[in-house]
């Protein structure tokens, strides 16, 4: 009954298995898995009343039809690169219907790339919030987050030249019949996504938007991966000075300037934090003031980060 029960044009347009789970391009594996568990829950025959004649089997059509085939897509990582590379040639081919077809895609073309990658996510965030509460919406919603991430590859061009290179490789591996290890004998090396850097571009959007609480823990998590880099220490210094936390601005800005005593951004604020060149963080002093951070975070997480579709 499945394979005849959804629309023909739904198989054949609703090729990005990203926009079928509602997830961005840029989601991990941890984040795909989470994500098709609760569509599973959410198209699950006893979430529907017996009055809805045609909703039990439309979502089982749904979930067998498409959820399915596209996490099996997404949960393989070779696959996910196909599947992006493949998202990216579309993004190419429809590059002057897009901003036609999505007021949300024409806000974002006219983004910085910080700001753009910042709503990006926050906006899919609310679409795969209403996709699948009334599935005679589904088609629309998933149509319109394939919108957001083609137009998010386009503006994203340099990743996506390692991604083809790596697919096209990867396709060479997989027509060979002997099964090959890309880490021991190819020369694919693995896209990797800097995720700290992430973190740091979005904390800069927060100060710009004056939001202090948000890019505090930005800057937190982008520490906790790269505890060397001395702009994230700089950055969350300024943030604390801004709040006022002038002890814990001048922990972080002596340590910006002990990993970089270069650093621009804290020699800026040194002086009004009167910090003497050369002078070093007390490694307590830091780890008081992480706590004292995390802490303050716990109080102060969710004011002002509401997002509104």
């Amino acid at each position: 009954m499945s394979q005849t029960f959804l629309p023909p044009k739904w198989l054949e347009q609703l090729c990005d298995p990203y926009a079928v789970l509602g997830i961005s391009v840029i989601a991990d594996d941890r984040q795909i898995f989470k994500r098709y568990h609760t569509v599973a829950k959410l198209l699950h025959p006893d979430r529907y009343t017996k009055s809805c004649n045609s909703d039990p089997e439309l979502a089982t059509a749904i979930f067998s039809r498409l959820i399915n085939p596209a996490y099996e897509q997404l949960k393989h990582r070779q696959k996910r690169l196909i599947a992006v590379a493949t998202l990216r040639s579309d993004a190419i081919s429809e590059q002057q219907a897009l901003s036609s077809q999505s007021a949300t895609a024409q806000k974002i073309m006219e983004m910085s790339p910080p700001q753009a990658e910042l709503f990006y996510e926050e906006a899919i965030a609310c679409y795969a919030e209403a996709q699948y509460k009334s599935l005679d919406q589904f088609y629309q919603v998933t149509q319109q987050i394939r919108i957001l991430n083609l137009v998010y590859l386009r503006l994203h061009k340099p990743d996506l030249f390692l991604l083809e290179k790596a697919v096209r490789i990867i396709s060479e591996i997989e027509a060979k019949p002997v099964e090959l290890r890309l880490d021991e004998e190819t020369d694919v090396k693995p896209v990797l996504t800097n995720y700290a850097q992430r973190h740091y571009q979005r904390a800069i959007e927060y100060v710009r938007l004056a939001k202090w609480p948000l890019a505090v823990q930005e800057l937190r998590d982008a520490i906790k991966l790269e505890p060397n880099n001395s702009d994230y220490y700089a950055l969350l210094g300024l943030v604390h000075l801004q709040q006022k936390f002038i002890g814990m601005a001048r922990v972080y800005i002596s340590q910006a300037l002990k990993l970089n005593p270069q650093n621009s951004l804290a020699l800026k604020y040194a002086p009004r934090l009167k910090i003497q060149p050369g002078e070093n963080t007390n490694p307590k002093s830091m780890a008081k003031a992480m706590s004292i951070a995390a802490l303050l975070n716990r109080f102060t997480k969710g004011k002002g980060s509401q997002v509104k579709c």
